[in-house]
């Protein structure tokens, strides 16, 4: 009970310290929000939140940082699923590349400290509740382990599941954590970069007929087409070097979207 312990005290402390940073921007605190924050869980959530906090940007900017940081990496830590829609709050706040610089960043720092937090409090839990998938990413990472970096990256761009079970395995898959970091700061630019453009895109959309202009639809084609180039090289490298069934090397068709 001993690592549940320390476990629990870690995320009391962070979720009070993220509630006072957005007490600051509730009813009665110096900013005088007129409103309470809490995390999105839908577009139209999302939508009102970033343009709460891009009024509040232009005076409070370094403040907002503070807590949108604050927010992506207590989500990240303790694999609460759901980032995506920060990566859209970041491209919407911060703008296309300075929000994707940003992301990306946080993504690896907060599933780095997801990797640490169940390296000492989670490992017997996670083998507990989840043997199976534990057990078969064991044996596809001891396959591979000649091109583990490689491996982890077609897993960040092709998950056989999701990305915050990922972050909770790896300590118990023996995986460095300079590879882990790294392959999580590659691995998932494609995907943060969709996500960040998206969000910059639809904060200059003051229409609905503005998402079918011509603009805007150009826009998302050439986000696609980006986005697809390192997955198309990382899984042409996999069919030569990786040992993956073609289950695994098909993933990418049977897994619509990530959870982070």
């Amino acid at each position: 009970m001993r690592p549940l312990g320390g476990f629990l005290m870690l995320l009391g402390a962070a979720s009070c310290g993220l509630y006072l940073l957005s007490a600051r921007l509730s009813p009665g605190g110096p900013l005088g929000a007129g409103r309470s924050l809490k995390f999105p869980s839908d577009l139209e959530e999302l939508r009102e939140l970033a343009e709460f906090l891009q009024y509040y940007k232009q005076e409070h900017q370094s403040y907002v940082l503070l807590l949108f940081c604050a927010a992506y990496l207590y989500k990240q830590s303790f694999a609460i699923p759901g980032s995506s829609f920060l990566n859209i709050l970041g491209g919407a706040l911060f703008g296309p590349w300075i929000g994707l610089l940003l992301c990306s960043a946080l993504t690896s720092v907060g599933a780095t400290c997801c990797y640490l937090l169940s390296r000492a409090f989670g490992k017997q839990f996670v083998v507990y509740w989840f043997p199976d998938k534990v057990a078969m990413l064991q044996r596809k990472v001891e396959e591979n382990r000649s091109c583990l970096f490689f491996f982890l990256l077609f897993l960040r761009l092709f998950p056989m599941t999701p990305n915050w079970f990922l972050n909770l395995a790896s300590p118990i898959l023996n995986i460095p954590v300079s590879q882990f970091f790294f392959s999580v700061l590659i691995g998932l630019i494609p995907y943060n970069f969709i996500c960040v453009q998206m969000g910059a895109i639809l904060s200059q959309i003051t229409s609905l007929d503005a998402i079918f202009s011509w603009g805007t639809l150009l826009k998302l084609l050439a986000i696609a087409m980006v986005a697809l180039i390192p997955g198309t090289l990382i899984k042409q490298f996999s069919r030569t070097h990786l040992k993956l069934d073609e289950k695994d090397q098909n993933v990418c068709l049977l897994n619509g979207k990530k959870s982070t």
